[in-house]
């Protein structure tokens, strides 16, 4: 009887793992709901669909999601190989045409002789598809919306507690489309140096009494999305969208996530009435998050409103704000290594369900279980890359045990720092050319499929 691997779910995780595990001469089974179902972000018959951006960010090797696509390159990602080839341009990002990358994933999976793909759903991980004789393991892959009864019999595998149903995001923001002028950098309680204003750790947008009560009545006037049934459940208090907590009156937001206390506006030397803070979204700094401005506001009228806020009147959008149903998995506490689950190991994880965000991180998951299943069944032996590498980094971010786990995709805050003192402008080429040596030699004693 021939071993067989069952996928569920022929996004961009299942395809991966499906192509790399048939390359290595293993059968898989792959059981797709399409076209027989949709989620409620899919429209596109074909596998691995990019449902939102086409767009698979930098291409730069001095960035974490840079040197992660290179790193897939060099381990001869599937994934890889078609957005390489349908590239379109786009500056210094990797953006594809994405209709004829998923038709080109869709063929090579309906063409390969050891790829069964099975149009079911499966609705439970106890489905006995799952365990006949000659199914040695089960990766799920089926994406972040998963259907609903899967989605239980999930929770109910690893426990309630263990599972985490939303995605609470904030507007991000370029930094170079930020009026500096108004906007000042402290943090709460810092004593302000007036001579250095590159200390603490927010960009702060102060507003006085007029100006947030303009931003005020916007806000409270947007149009939203409205909830989808997948998406109508209570939100935790944490995840309360910003209009949401406006509507409890003017000054929620003020004694909120607006609240001005320990901040003194530099033009003014007084404490402004509300200030929005910025975070950093990344180490190079160039983009920043709204914080506490989760919201379900329309993407025109997150816009209009924000552009209210002082210093935010010409700024520009990276990623809209949204709030939706989104299922991930506490992965340090439920995931081994290789993404098995600790109390099932016969089950894998792949893609945004095991706490990565964004299109090349849930390929890169699919990639890594291929490779980990690929090697148990040829009887090698597979280390994990190191932590200085961008694969290493990303699948170290879902061993690492927080109090409050949450997604994230490759970026260099997730390497260890360098031992080395360096200035700002060397960090992300001593990230890059570290992380380099270290894959080199990583990869060279691999056996990779």
């Amino acid at each position: 009887m021939e071993e067989k691997i069952a996928i569920v779910g022929a996004g961009l995780a299942g395809c991966e793992c499906a192509l790399i595990l048939a390359r290595a001469g293993i059968n898989v089974v792959l059981y797709e709901q399409k076209p027989t179902y949709h989620s409620e972000a899919h429209i596109s018959p074909n596998f691995a669909e990019l449902v939102c951006s086409n767009s698979l960010r930098s291409k730069e090797l001095t960035s974490g999601i840079g040197l992660l696509k290179q790193e897939m390159r060099e381990m001869q990602s599937p994934f890889m190989a078609a957005a390489d080839k349908y590239a379109v341009p786009a500056d210094k990002a990797l953006a594809v045409d994405r209709n004829a990358f998923a038709k080109d994933i869709t063929e090579q999976i309906q063409a390969n002789p050891l790829i069964q793909v099975v149009t079911s759903r499966i609705e439970s991980l106890d489905d006995a598809r799952l365990h006949l004789p000659e199914i040695t393991y089960v990766v799920i892959a089926a994406g972040p919306l998963m259907a609903e009864n899967l989605s239980n019999s999930l929770t109910a595998r690893i426990g309630q507690e263990q599972c985490y149903f939303y995605d609470a995001i904030a507007p991000i923001v370029w930094r170079d489309s930020l009026d500096l002028t108004i906007i000042f950098r402290a943090s709460r309680y810092q004593e302000q140096n007036t001579e250095n204003q590159d200390t603490g750790d927010y960009l702060n947008c102060p507003m006085t009494h007029e100006e947030y009560q303009r931003f005020y009545d916007a806000l409270t006037e947007a149009k939203t999305v409205p909830a989808r049934e997948f998406e109508k459940l209570k939100h935790f208090e944490g995840c309360m969208p910003i209009e949401g907590l406006a509507s409890r009156g003017f000054k929620t937001l003020v004694f909120g996530p607006l609240k001005p206390v320990g901040f003194i506006d530099p033009r003014t030397g007084k404490m402004p009435y509300a200030i929005l803070q910025l975070r950093a979204e990344n180490l190079e700094q160039d983009t920043y998050n709204l914080v506490g401005c989760q919201t379900r506001m329309l993407q025109a009228e997150q816009q209009r409103v924000f552009r209210q806020i002082p210093g935010l009147e010409q700024a520009e959008f990276a990623r809209f704000g949204s709030m939706h149903r989104n299922t991930y998995v506490n992965a340090p506490l439920v995931l081994d290594q290789d993404l098995a689950l600790k109390n099932d190991p016969r089950i894998f994880l792949a893609g945004q369900i095991t706490g990565v965000e964004g299109y090349v991180e849930s390929a890169a998951c699919g990639l890594w279980v291929a490779e980990v299943i690929a090697s148990r069944l040829k009887g090698q032996v597979l280390h994990k890359p190191p932590k200085e590498t961008a694969l290493g980094a990303l699948l170290g971010h879902l061993e690492k045990e927080e109090k409050k786990f949450q997604p994230s995709n490759a970026h260099f805050g997730l390497m260890p720092t360098p031992e080395e003192r360096l200035k700002k402008s060397d960090r992300k080429r001593a990230y890059s050319d570290r992380a380099r040596a270290y894959f080199q030699t990583w990869l060279k004693d691999q056996t990779i499929f």
